[in-house]
């Protein structure tokens, strides 16, 4: 070790080894083939996947059009989330094969599954709700954290 890291265990107390590398690595790359969430534009709210890169910052993109009702179209990457999953399709794939990956991948259930996808739907709900829907719902969380203060305090007690 050198006297650097010698001053740096008698100043810190402690020997920090920076060689091995714990932060977590990037996996969410743009390629052919990720899934992407629309969250701008016409459809937003939807899924489709990368078909093939434009430039740096456009991709061509398509649903499938069946599964999703997002149409093949060029589309910014400033409008798009990249999402954790990917479907095997090569280049400018035509739309059958693309149907056939994302069935095959079954991405539409795992999408389901994923608390991005969870929190997105809840909040879809809350904003549907009518003023009265609302109400009741301020109500039903008076009446659980009174329940939830009144059994706190039979434990402390």
């Amino acid at each position: 070790l050198t006297d650097l890291h010698h001053l740096n265990i008698l100043l810190l107390g402690t020997f920090t080894d920076h060689s091995t590398n714990t932060m977590p690595t990037f996996t969410r790359f743009v390629e052919v083939g990720r899934i992407i969430y629309i969250d701008y534009g016409d459809d937003a709210g939807k899924l489709a996947t990368i078909i093939d890169i434009v430039d740096q910052n456009k991709a061509l993109i398509e649903g499938p059009e069946e599964i999703t009702g997002v149409a093949r179209q060029v589309i910014s990457f400033r409008r798009v989330k990249l999402t954790d999953f990917k479907v095997s399709i090569c280049r400018n794939a035509r739309a059958k094969t693309l149907k056939k990956a994302w069935t095959d991948a079954d991405i539409l259930k795992k999408w389901g599954e994923t608390n991005w996808a969870k929190k997105i739907e809840r909040k879809r709900k809350r904003e549907s709700l009518n003023d009265f829907e609302r109400f009741n719902v301020m109500i039903a969380k008076k009446k659980k954290a009174h329940i939830i203060s009144k059994h706190m305090k039979q434990l402390e007690a």
